[in-house]
């Protein structure tokens, strides 16, 4: 992880992004060199958030309010009826890569109104 040329008394700059059980989601490690980007770690914790909520995944590079990932079918029948919503919809480009629109967690609403 530390280069030859790079200190090794120095310390780095770290980001650790904890959920609600404890459980460590995200770390960011940053050089001392290069600042910390806070709309990242917004954003960050953001699609955390928005994924759980839509039990997806967001895509890279993905910002808020645009499509989630759903997650593949567990059954054939599930998988037929994937394949049907995304000829109705134009929402994927296969039965294992599809996308909906997110939900929008109604604790998040209204600690935004606050």
């Amino acid at each position: 992880m530390i280069s030859n040329n790079v200190s090794t008394t120095q310390t780095v700059r770290n980001v650790f992004i904890i959920d609600d059980k404890g459980i460590i989601r995200t770390i960011l490690v940053y050089p001392m060199s290069i600042g910390r980007c806070i709309p990242e770690i917004l954003r960050i914790v953001e699609a955390l958030q928005t994924a759980d909520y839509n039990q997806g995944a967001t895509p890279a590079n993905w910002v808020p309010g645009e499509p989630v990932i759903i997650p593949a079918p567990k059954t054939y029948e599930e998988l037929q009826e994937r394949v049907r919503t995304i000829k109705k919809n134009k929402n994927g480009i296969s039965w294992y890569l599809s996308f909906k629109n997110p939900k929008v967690n109604a604790d998040k609403e209204s600690l935004d109104e606050k």
